[in-house]
């Protein structure tokens, strides 16, 4: 990921429910930045208040990319935001601006500074039939799959896990080798903001929930229901698949929002892992967004992203 020659780009970071979008909100305002959203849920379009989009407001008041871009029956692949996000950093620069790139989605902001790399074609009709199989196994037989299939990719998420077990059986190659043999140079750099607010997590995450179930969540997913099929992609953000047994009447609520805390700290877990280990340490720098003096320490990085920019130049 690093490369002083490579373009520098500064991106905020950090587990679900940690609080980066409202950090990313001030700093863009005082700025002047457009915030790139890497989140591979927001993508989609109707699937609003579970995937905690930035609300109308706060997109009048800062100009927002990388939400609503597709429909809930697509799929969306990293390489393709990689691609978009790249365009648009590239657009806003053009026209004098900052882009900001923020969000949790790991593989996304791997796609966008970490060398590329050309996945195979895999045959639609393999891929729905395997897919199928695969969906009904849990988190834990997944990563027991991918141990066998592709050892380096077993501590990766759902998603992650899922298309390591698919390029493995349909193609016969390990999806790690694939991305050694393939990769292509990196387009950009990157200098992290990790924002996570340690133990007070957990109790964020579960504020959220309670907020999310309380502006209408569950009328939500009744109203999608109604159009999109079982199998939409969307339908795999977290938390939306308990939510529809809640609308279907399958569930109660204290159960529901119990499920939920449970997939989303799981899911934090997993990020924090994943911004843990895959970021390269000397360009990031870890916030507090609870502290007391959390707008200085972001201005304090913001202006090391000015002074390396600078430099690169």
């Amino acid at each position: 990921m690093e490369g002083a020659e490579l373009p520098l780009v500064p991106v905020i970071c950090g587990p679900t429910g940690a609080g980066k979008s409202a950090v990313a909100m001030r700093l863009a305002q005082r700025i002047g930045a457009t915030i790139i959203a890497a989140d591979s849920r927001q993508v989609y379009r109707r699937f609003d208040i579970g995937t905690a989009k930035p609300s109308p407001a706060d997109r009048d008041v800062v100009p927002h990319r990388g939400i609503d871009l597709v429909e809930p029956t697509e799929r969306y692949s990293a390489a393709a935001w990689a691609d978009a996000a790249d365009g648009w950093i590239a657009t806003i620069e053009e026209h004098g601006g900052h882009p900001l790139v923020v969000g949790g989605t790991g593989f996304y902001l791997r796609a966008l500074f970490d060398p590329l790399f050309g996945e195979p074609a895999l045959e639609p009709g393999r891929r729905q039939a395997l897919e199928g199989a695969l969906g009904t196994l849990s988190l834990d037989d997944l990563t027991r799959w991918t141990r066998v299939l592709d050892p380096e990719r077993a501590r990766l998420g759902r998603s992650q896990l899922l298309r390591a077990i698919e390029i493995a059986l349909l193609t016969g190659r390990r999806l790690s080798d694939l991305h050694r043999e393939r990769a292509r140079p990196a387009r950009r750099t990157a200098r992290y903001l990790v924002v996570d607010p340690g133990e007070a997590l957990a109790a964020q995450i579960l504020h959220r929930i309670d907020a999310m179930l309380a502006g209408g969540w569950v009328e939500e997913v009744r109203s999608l229901m109604h159009t999109m099929p079982d199998d939409a992609p969307a339908w795999k953000s977290t938390g939306y698949r308990v939510v529809r047994r809640l609308a279907r009447g399958e569930i109660a609520v204290p159960a529901a929002r119990e499920k939920i805390l449970v997939e989303t700290r799981q899911y934090a877990k997993r990020q924090r892992t994943w911004f843990r280990h895959q970021l390269p340490e000397s360009s990031v720098t870890r916030v507090n967004p609870r502290a007391a003096n959390v707008d200085q320490a972001v201005e304090r990085w913001w202006q090391g992203v000015i002074q390396n920019r600078e430099v690169a130049r």
